[in-house]
């Protein structure tokens, strides 16, 4: 079973884009805030900034602002704007995943979608491919792609990210491929897919197996073995 990690400590790991000089906050105690507000529902640089005044100097310096006072909106805006975003989600991931305990029976659902309000006249939004954990409420982790049709090399990534032993995946038809079942059941988990007209063989095959089974319940309802054994000793004149 992994450590819980410190989120301060796994923050602070990040490389910091700024210049040494003029620093004014420390990376760690802004990146905590943001994760902080975020979780309370906060979705903008104006509610991160506005959530930071509105706790005051106790929050702050729990975080480790050395000034008491948390950053201004223009200060997150900048900041983020060259932050390395991988090596955060990375890092959130890292933390995530030591606080799960044991993963066994883990539900872990993979898909895509994209970033709302990220489209721009004629420039495509973002579109990203995440792992989600239902049971915790939280993504473990998430990629960005270029287009839908990625959706399945990007999938493919994300399970050399997240745990894999004892977790059941979940995700639709674009994730019905070999190779991504294969890795899953390598790797010691389970899978349930959506079947769709991508795959039609197997979709074929797995409606042939149901009605099969289905036709044998059907029969063993309409003759039990008593009954049919019954039946037996009269044809026997038993």
């Amino acid at each position: 079973m992994p450590v819980p990690l410190s989120l301060l400590e796994e923050l602070a790991r990040i490389p910091d884009p700024r210049s040494r000089r003029g620093i004014r906050h420390p990376l760690s105690a802004i990146l905590g805030l943001t994760v902080l507000a975020m979780l309370t529902g906060c979705k903008s640089y104006t509610a991160i900034a506005q959530f930071g005044r509105d706790k005051g100097f106790a929050l702050a310096a729990a975080l480790g602002f050395r000034r008491g006072r948390t950053p201004t909106k223009s200060r997150l805006s900048t900041l983020f704007r060259r932050l390395d975003i991988a090596a955060f989600e990375a890092t959130l991931s890292r933390w995530i995943a030591s606080r799960l305990g044991n993963p066994d029976g883990l539900h872990i659902c993979i898909d895509g979608k994209t970033l709302r309000g990220s489209r721009d006249g004629d420039v495509p939004g973002c579109h990203l491919v995440a792992a989600y954990a239902p049971a915790v409420q939280a993504v473990l982790a998430q990629l960005r792609v270029d287009a839908t049709t990625n959706e399945h090399k990007a999938a493919l990534e994300l399970l050399g990210i997240v745990p894999i032993k004892g977790c059941i995946f979940s995700g639709d038809a674009a994730l019905c491929q070999r190779d991504f079942c294969d890795k899953i059941i390598d790797g010691g988990g389970d899978y349930i897919l959506t079947v769709k007209g991508n795959q039609p063989s197997l979709a074929l095959d797995i409606a042939a197996g149901l009605a099969f089974e289905d036709q044998k319940r059907r029969q063993a309802a309409a003759f039990p073995p008593l009954h049919r054994g019954a039946a037996a000793r009269r044809q026997r004149g038993v």
